[in-house]
This record gives structure tokens, C-alpha cells and sequence, in this order.
């Protein structure tokens, strides 16, 4: 915060947040010195009124005492305030306050003192990080969101393996998972923020409020969260947090040795030394202990059918239609594919045009959907978002003068999987000020560029003359995909979420990542099928087969298989045996039982069918717009491997092991998952009066250079 209030009680501040700073006496301040770290503190001996000079910027002078060197001949040094910063110090100041100004420069002044010596002056602004702390004595009337009020109340925290039912609780906790606030059913906004602590328990929030400004700051994994009067409940035999009334909540930045900053809507809270303890005590054990998975990409590093967050500047915005809504946005980097455009000039589009012309080949169009579109249309232009779960793919594109081309498409898709959402991030966000400075780099570059008249259509900065774009892409896109369809290339791709909703039985073409697979122990994947009934049953040891021939030769004929046109069946009692029944086929010459001597005698002595060895496995699919489980039953033709060979050879299983590993890399995050291109079909199963639909994989391999 730029300004911060201080609360004393009996002249005893109750935070000391300058412990971390060295302090500077007015006699050794020099004009040109490096002040960073550092800071002054004095009383006010005057205050100036605010004023505007001719680019209106707003200012304010005071005079600070020193209080430790009355004496000195230098005690007593001007100061100056500017902009936002000026107008908040204004609303607070009072003559005789006691204030302290962190990171500042100094310069001499023009008016000189009466020993005929330059006289010394400070300045202090927002742009220089600028810190102002005033310690008061009672809370004052003031309405500025910049300042933070510290009083003297003191907080007790619960560990999140403590919680219960009913309890009402105070909580630290680092973000492991976040939803952007988005517009519930009914009117107010809601959020979701999982936190987990050292006592390894894990609690889920879901928060709502009218204000979507109320929500928790939260712009990444690893954010340190503080809520106050957090209220649990058991949802679903889970452990929950909601808001209750008085519900208050302050985000940090994680990163160990960042600044720690509060970040609140809130214009009064309660930040102590202890609590700047917690915050340095979670970022530490986060550190060591927690391995977030970060999907912050740049605009330069992205590929097709990838979901990832990105940060980014809002150039323009326009309403495309009733379900969709595009926002212009840049990075600073260019992406290595051709943007696709959405054509504005029949949309009332806000925006600095000749801008967005000089920045063309930077730029990209992001379509919006669903329940992001009210938050999309109230974004400012020029603000800087971090869009979360932000969708490619690429999109043919035919042109009269040049072969087929691709080009590179973004989406927000609706729902809130995945934290899918949009959030704007404040000015003095680290991640912003990286961005600021690429920004500017890119926009001296594009400057530049249009004054030595080389600016390019965007898509003729690609060769494509000789339709080399089109035949890079489509080998690219071949390349992304692990697996091979065998069959059945007339079916068009269909997306997960759209499956899941259609009836069975229907056949579909997917491509999505492998999330996940069972059994993870890839020899407890092989079973026996009966290739007439289809039943599945579990590979017998050696020593177990003995017990089952026996208990087969034990059953009696089935008397309905019986007599056929091809053999005349009879069933005979042995001598020896207990008087166990066997059954006895004739088989027939011409419909006709040939002479005893002559005749064919078919014995189905033990009743066992020959059974079949298959993998059967079950994969998690995941294509960005849903989760879906698909059975997979194999007989050699996915893997490459015979399942009856699997089980005596050490090689085969390790064969297996590292196409699976492949497919599914472990420890690596799902971005970096290769895509499986797969033939799925649903069906019904009925299991007493419930029924489901399940899914098979069907005319799919795995890619040669994987096996």
C-alpha cells in the first residue's frame, strides 16, 4: 500500500513494519544518493494545501521535523508529494502527525537557507514505489481505498485440520486451487479457493457477494490468503468454508522474498507483526513442501489445442454477438502461428484503432463465452487481465491467392472448469510490472518498424507463397497427436463435453489427454474373455488350474445344447468315475448317423471353452471441455503387444511400461501431455433398474515411434 496508517496506543505503535528498513537521519542526506531501503521520520511542522501545476499533476509540500536531532542544524527537511499519492496524504495528514516516507529521492532545492546553503528536498510518488506511513491515535473520517488502517485487535487462527462443523474461525492457508469470482445462478458473484497448510489438511471456500470486488485477490497458485469469520460446514462428507457475516479476506504474494503486500478491498484491517511472521512462515513451507503446477504461458511459446493462462494488456473490446465477445489483447511477444481475426468494422468496438494498426502483428483476438461475457464487457481498456484456462486451436483458412492456410484461434469457453475465468490485475502486481517493461520494449520495436514503412500484413510475415505454411502446420498437428485411427476417417472430431451429453449408442472421433489410467500396475491389465459370452475373468496362476478342470469335469451337460443338424447328442454315465455324466456327440454325413465304425464322436469331456487373453484398462480423458472414462479392451492391436506374452517376459512389461509413461508422463503437468487422436463409442449398461452409458475405444493404435 502507498499509504498506511499506523494505529499508537499510549504513544506505542502496534506494528512496526520499518523493522525490515534503515532508517536515515536528516544530516546525512545528499542529493543523488541511492535511498532505496531506506527511509525518514519526523513530525509534520506544516502542511501546504494541494495544488496543480500546468500538466495537472496534483501536489503536496510539508515540512518533516526530526525529532532525535533538534539540535542539529539540519532538523528540518521539505517534502513533496505527487500525484495519487499527494491527494491521499491530503485527506490524512494533520499538523503534529508523525510520518515516515520509504523510497524517495533528494534533490537541492532552488531556495537557499540562511547560512546561504542550498536547502535539501525530498520527493516521493507512486511510480517510485513510494511508501507513507502516518501513526495516529484514533481512526479519522476518511474514505480512500489506498489506505490501510492497522489497529490494535488481536486474532487467533485455527489449523485447517482442526475445523468443525458450525465452528466460525479465523484461517491462513496457501492457494492450491482458485476460481475467478463469476456470476451465479442468482445475483451475486461466486468464488472458490482451495487452501491447504502445514498441518496437511485441505479446505475448499465457496464465497459469495453482490461486490465482485469483495472477493479474495487471488491471481495465481501459491497466493497466501487470510480469512476472517470463515464459517465451516460438511458438504457431500466434505469439510467446506463459506462466508459468513463480517467475512473479511487479505491475499499475498507467495513468492518467498517478494514484498509483502496486502491485498484488500477493504479500507481497515488488521496486519501485526505476527502476522507478517505467517505470511514469511507459509511462503516458506509452501516452498519446500508444495509443488505448484504454474500454466502461464506466453503469447510466443503457445501451440494448437493447448489450455493455458496468460497475462496480457486489454487493446480493444466489442460485442460480437449475443454469445460471444472479443477482446484484443497483446503480451508484448508474438506467436509463432498466424492469429485468426474476427472482422470489426460492422461492430461498435472500443478501442484506439490506429494503435491496435501500429501493434497488428502482436495482437491476438480472444473470443469470449457463456458467463464470462459480463465480466468481459466490464473490463477497461488498458487494463491488465491474466485470463485463465484460454483455449487454441487452429482453423483452416482459404484465400483466392494462396493454398489453404492455418491459423491460430483463442477461446474462453463458459463453465468455470479448471478456474477458467478472467481477472484484473492492479497496477503494482509484480507480473504486471514484468509486463509493463516487455510492453514497452515491443511498442519501441513496432514504432520503429512503422517508421522505416516495413510494417507487414500479419499473415504475409509467414511464407505461404508456396503453401509451405499449410503442409508445416498439418505435419505439426500430425506430430501432436500418440496415436493412429485405423479406420473410420469420415467421422469429423467431436468435443467431450458435447459426447456427454448425446444418447447411446453412437461412435465418435476425439482427440483429448490422457489424464489418467487404470490399473496403474499394467500386468493387473490382462484378463481372460470368453469370446461367447463375453465375460471377463482374472488370469489363474498355475497352481490354480488343477482346481479348476476339476471343478469343470465335476458339472453335469448341459442338456439344452443337446442334439444339433450336425450331430445327434447322447449322454452316458461312466463306470469308474463316481457315475459322472458325459456328454457324447455323433456327428451326422449328410444329415444321416453313419455306421458305428465310420462314425465321428465329438467328446466335451471337462465343459471348458477356450478363453482369450486382452488388456482391459480404463482411460481418463480430458479434452479441455470435459472429463470423460473410456474402457479399453485390447487384444494386441492397441499396444502392439500380445497380452499372453506380457506375462512371461520382463521386456514386454517394460515395453508397456514406457508407452505408457508416454502417453501419460508422470510428474510432468498436463499441458505437456502429447494429444490421443481415438475412435470412442458409447452404449447402455443396465445394472437392476439403473442405467448408464459407458465408452469403449475402438480402431485406434499407438503411434509406431511410441511402440
Amino acid at each position: 500500500m502507498p499509504l498506511e496508517l499506523i494505529k499508537e496506543v499510549n504513544g506505542v505503535p502496534q506494528v512496526e513494519p520499518l523493522t525490515k528498513l534503515q532508517k536515515v537521519h536528516f544530516r546525512s542526506l545528499q542529493p543523488g544518493c541511492d535511498y532505496s531501503g531506506k527511509y525518514v521520520q519526523g513530525k509534520l511542522s506544516h502542511i501546504s494545501s494541494l495544488t496543480y501545476g500546468g500538466n495537472r499533476i496534483a501536489t503536496l509540500n510539508v515540512g518533516l521535523q526530526e525529532q532525535e536531532n533538534s539540535n542539529s542544524d539540519i532538523n528540518t527537511i521539505n517534502v513533496s508529494f505527487f500525484g495519487k499519492l499527494a491527494k491521499d496524504c491530503a485527506k490524512v495528514f494533520y499538523k503534529g502527525d508523525t510520518i515516515a516516507v520509504a523510497e524517495f529521492i533528494v534533490l537541492s532545492s532552488s531556495s537557499t537557507s540562511r547560512d546561504g546553503e542550498h536547502c535539501l528536498v525530498l520527493k516521493a510518488f507512486e511510480d517510485l514505489q513510494s511508501t507513507v506511513y502516518v501513526y495516529v491515535k484514533s481512526v479519522r473520517g476518511f474514505s480512500t481505498q489506498s489506505v490501510s488502517l492497522v489497529p490494535a485487535s488481536h486474532y487467533a487462527y485455527t489449523p485447517l485440520n482442526k475445523l468443525k462443523a458450525g465452528m466460525i474461525v479465523n484461517v491462513y492457508g496457501v492457494v492450491k486451487f482458485f476460481k475467478p469470482p463469476y456470476l451465479s445462478r442468482g445475483t451475486d458473484y461466486c468464488s472458490v479457493v482451495t487452501i491447504v497448510d502445514p498441518s496437511d489438511a485441505k479446505l475448499t471456500c465457496l464465497l459469495f457477494s453482490g461486490n465482485y470486488e469483495a472477493h479474495p485477490m487471488v491471481y495465481k497458485n501459491g497466493d497466501i490468503v487470510r480469512f476472517h469469520r470463515l464459517k465451516i460446514q460438511i458438504y457431500k462428507n466434505e469439510t467446506q468454508g463459506i462466508n459468513s457475516s463480517g467475512f473479511a479476506s487479505v491475499t499475498f504474494e507467495g513468492t518467498v522474498g517478494a514484498p509483502i503486500t496486502p491485498r484488500t478491498s477493504n479500507k481497515c484491517f488488521n496486519f501485526t507483526t505476527e502476522d507478517h511472521k505467517m505470511v514469511e512462515t507459509l511462503r516458506a513451507w509452501a516452498s519446500s513442501n508444495i509443488l505448484l503446477s504454474s500454466t502461464l504461458v506466453k503469447l510466443c511459446d503457445i501451440q494448437p489445442m493447448q489450455y493455458f493462462d496468460l497475462t496480457c494488456q486489454l487493446l480493444g473490446k466489442a460485442e460480437v454477438d449475443g454469445a460471444s465477445f472479443l477482446l484484443k489483447v497483446w503480451d508484448g511477444t508474438r506467436t509463432p502461428f498466424p492469429s485468426w481475426r474476427v472482422l470489426i468494422q460492422d461492430l461498435v468496438f472500443h478501442g484506439d484503432l490506429s494503435d491496435i494498426q501500429r501493434l497488428q502483428n502482436l495482437t491476438v483476438d480472444i473470443l469470449v463465452y457463456d458467463n464470462h461475457i459480463q465480466v468481459a464487457k466490464s473490463l477497461k481498456v488498458g487494463s491488465f487481465l491474466r485470463i485463465y484456462s484460454l483455449h487454441t486451436k487452429l482453423q483452416s483458412l482459404n484465400s483466392e491467392n494462396r493454398a489453404t492456410s492455418l491459423a491460430l484461434e483463442f477461446h474462453l469457453h463458459g463453465g468455470t472448469s479448471y478456474g477458467r475465468g478472467i481477472r484484473v490485475l492492479p497496477e503494482n502486481n509484480s507480473d504486471v510490472d514484468h509486463l509493463k517493461k516487455a510492453l514497452e520494449c515491443a511498442s519501441l520495436t513496432a514504432n520503429q518498424c512503422s517508421d522505416d514503412t516495413c510494417q507487414l500484413d500479419y499473415e504475409d510475415s509467414f511464407p505461404s507463397s508456396s503453401g509451405s505454411v499449410s503442409i508445416y502446420e498439418e505435419e505439426r498437428c500430425q506430430q501432436l497427436s500418440a496415436t493412429i485411427l485405423t479406420d473410420h476417417q469420415y467421422l469429423k472430431n467431436s468435443q467431450l463435453c458435447t459426447i456427454l451429453k448425446q444418447k447411446a449408442p453412437q461412435q465418435f472421433r476425439i482427440r483429448a489427454k490422457l489424464r489418467s489410467y487404470k490399473p496403474r500396475s499394467l500386468f493387473q491389465s490382462v484378463k481372460l474373455r470368453c469370446p461367447k459370452c463375453h465375460s471377463l475373468q482374472e488370469v489363474p496362476f498355475e497352481g490354480d488350474l488343477d482346481i479348476i478342470l476339476q471343478k469343470g469335469a465335476a458339472k453335469t451337460p448341459n442338456t439344452k445344447l443337446q442334439n444339433a443338424s450336425l450331430y445327434e447328442s447322447k449322454i452316458w454315465t461312466t463306470k469308474y468315475q463316481g457315475g459322472r455324466k458325459v456328454a457324447i456327440h455323433f456327428v451326422k454325413n449328410n444329415g444321416n448317423l453313419p455306421l458305428s465304425n465310420d462314425c465321428l464322436i465329438l467328446v466335451e469331456v471337462l465343459g471348458i471353452v477356450p478363453l482369450q487373453h486382452v488388456f482391459v484398462m480404463t482411460f481418463t480423458l480430458d479434452d479441455g471441455t470435459g472429463v470423460l472414462d473410456a474402457y479399453l479392451m485390447d487384444t494386441g492391436e492397441f499396444f502392439h503387444i500380445a497380452p499372453s506374452e506380457i506375462l512371461n517376459s520382463d521386456d514386454l512389461q517394460q515395453s508397456m511400461d514406457t508407452t505408457m509413461d508416454m502417453l501419460c508422463p508422470p510428474g510432468t503437468k498436463i499441458d505437456a501431455y502429447p494429444w490421443l487422436e481415438c475412435f470412442i463409442k458409447s452404449y447402455n449398461v443396465t445394472n437392476g433398474t439403473e442405467q448408464r452409458i459407458c465408452y469403449q475405444i475402438f480402431d485406434t493404435t499407438v503411434a509406431d515411434d511410441l511402440t
